[in-house]
């Protein structure tokens, strides 16, 4: 994909990221009566943009449309002096699947990440994702850890 080039989000963005965004939450199970609120949108739309939060956007573009998009959150730790880079989300739209935008998301991912100083980026997927963890065996190595999780507000 030689016309593909990963950079920030910006404010520019907004209705094809939407459109991504939407697709991902969809992906998950997110639609319909459990779609993310607009509130939740609108401030994780914020959040990406606002310089002083510790969450940030990149985006694939191919031939001016947006294809996939990568969201970090980047936080403190109490085992090391440096920040740590958690990708959070990542998608890819499903007519460029299989074509080296994951790959390139995650790749600049790292890219920011060592610019920054941060000794490592982790993420985690479903155990189910089976196209998902080809590409990510071949970029980083699964940790063993298990997540838990407690909800404790509707």
């Amino acid at each position: 994909m030689s016309d593909l080039m990963v950079r920030p989000l910006s404010s520019a963005d907004q209705a094809q990221w939407s459109a991504l965004w939407s697709g991902y939450n969809a992906f998950y199970g997110r639609l319909g009566a459990t779609a993310l609120s607009d509130a939740i949108n609108a401030t994780t739309w914020s959040r990406l943009l606002d310089p002083a939060e510790p969450v940030l956007g990149f985006v694939a573009e191919k031939g001016g449309a947006l294809v996939g998009l990568a969201h970090v959150v980047l936080h403190r730790s109490t085992i090391q002096v440096q920040d740590n880079c958690y990708l959070q989300d990542l998608f890819v739209d499903d007519a460029v699947r299989g074509a080296g935008v994951g790959r390139a998301l995650i790749e600049a991912v790292y890219a920011f990440a060592r610019t920054q100083g941060l000794p490592k980026v982790y993420w985690q997927t479903q155990e189910a994702n089976a196209t998902a963890r080809r590409l990510y065996d071949t970029l980083a190595a699964p940790t063993g850890f298990i997540v838990y999780r407690k909800v404790l507000a509707p």
